[in-house]
């Protein structure tokens, strides 16, 4: 490979939370290990890989001019997100116009569903569900209805569309946060899946709210679909939201863009954006966009899908292999895994607690699944060289699902 996929970094020292922010936040992250074990960050949704090296030098280079004032962003930005979308989604038309920069895609997401929702109001989200929806929307005052995803005779997450239905009607819901591809299940919806979403959301007149900074991250035999680009009404009634933060690892930089066909919504949300007076672009985060989008941004990240491809296969050949009573669905997106342990635990007569806390202990920082509406479940990241990957999943097999 062109990149380097294999080093491993020393994060420590850095300001990274995967590392050194380890039993820093009880119940959020993971405990440091016990004595004799190095840390293997598998947790927070970060990635241990050097980024493509265009993103330092774009930031360099700005960053050598001795003035960081007020700016605008120049239609390079604009042009490089249109040139992303086209060539890696198909996407055609897109404009300037239907780009605006985001601080983050949560705080997207609130401005958005101020302009389509009252305080109080009900929102139907898909479970489990990403923990900062559940914070975000919470925080600000909406009311989450789960519509559970379920899984298949062939062990594929899937939508339940009649009860999505069901709650819409009987909720009296006009809003959804849809999650493309889906965090933490690791699904690449198909297009006859996001079709048949939205054509009960228009039935309902439901407004949209696509969470799409996983899509550049999609593992081999799978393609993302825009969720605008299934009809023209989805166009009209969807916001949706990226970054390059997933894809780049750049969350520390701060920097996501919404795309919004519709005039009307487009003009109401930059109105909900402004009013904190904070909703700014950072110069160098914007040189970052630039110096991601770059030829070697396109390279960068086929590779990197390989390697998550790569990944995910070992682990979810191990894990059907050595560690029985956990049961899982094969990721087709992002590079997190789902872990279902609920007959592990019941066979074991532990806790879900007590199985965290001994992967813990040895090293391996995996991820309460509890606060992503997984009863029994642990979320893990596989955005680490292979060599992490086999040296976490020998622990877990010498230490804790053997032991």
């Amino acid at each position: 490979m062109k990149y380097d996929f294999t080093s491993i970094m020393d994060r420590h020292g850095k300001d990274s939370i995967a590392v050194d922010g380890l039993g820093t936040n009880p119940g959020f992250t993971p405990e440091p290990p016990g004595e004799g074990f190095g840390a293997i960050p598998m947790w927070v949704a970060d990635m241990n890989f050097p980024t493509v090296p265009t993103i330092p030098e774009a930031m360099i280079e700005r960053a050598k001019h001795p003035a960081y004032g007020y700016f605008t962003p120049p239609d390079e930005y604009y042009d490089s997100i249109i040139s992303w979308h086209e060539k890696r989604n198909g996407v055609t038309g897109l404009t300037k116009e239907a780009i605006s920069y985001e601080n983050g895609v949560l705080g997207g997401l609130i401005s958005a569903l101020n302009v389509f929702c009252s305080k109080g109001d009900n929102v139907l989200l898909h479970s489990p569900t990403y923990i900062g929806f559940t914070m975000c929307v919470e925080n600000n005052g909406y009311n989450i209805v789960h519509s559970p995803l379920k899984l298949d005779v062939g062990g594929i997450w899937r939508m339940d569309f009649e009860d999505m239905e069901k709650k819409l009607v009987e909720k009296k819901i006009h809003a959804a946060i849809f999650c493309s591809p889906h965090n933490p299940c690791g699904r690449v919806w198909e297009r006859w899946e996001i079709e048949k979403a939205m054509e009960l959301y228009k039935k309902h007149n439901v407004f949209v709210i696509s969470d799409e900074i996983w899509s550049d991250i999609i593992l081999a035999g799978h393609e993302h679909i825009p969720t605008q680009s299934v009809s023209e009404d989805a166009s009209q009634r969807t916001v949706a939201l990226y970054a390059p933060s997933k894809t780049f690892n750049l969350a520390g930089l701060v920097g996501s863009y919404h795309i919004i066909y519709n005039k009307w919504i487009r003009e109401r949300v930059a109105k909900e954006s402004s009013l904190s007076h904070y909703n700014d672009m950072n110069v160098l985060s914007m040189h970052a966009l630039l110096g991601a989008y770059r030829s070697e941004g396109y390279e960068w990240v086929d590779e990197l899908c390989q390697v998550i491809t790569a990944n995910v296969d070992y682990a979810y050949d191990y894990i059907r292999e050595h560690f029985h009573g956990v049961s899982l669905s094969k990721p087709e997106g992002t590079y997190m895994m789902f872990l279902d342990c609920s007959r592990w635990c019941e066979e074991n007569g532990k806790t879900i607690e007590e199985l965290e806390r001994a992967g813990w202990a040895v090293g391996v920082a995996w991820q309460d699944g509890q606060m992503f509406h997984g009863p029994y479940h642990i979320r893990l990241n596989l955005a680490l060289p292979l060599s992490q990957v086999k040296e976490a999943f020998q622990r877990l097999n010498e230490y804790v699902f053997l032991s």
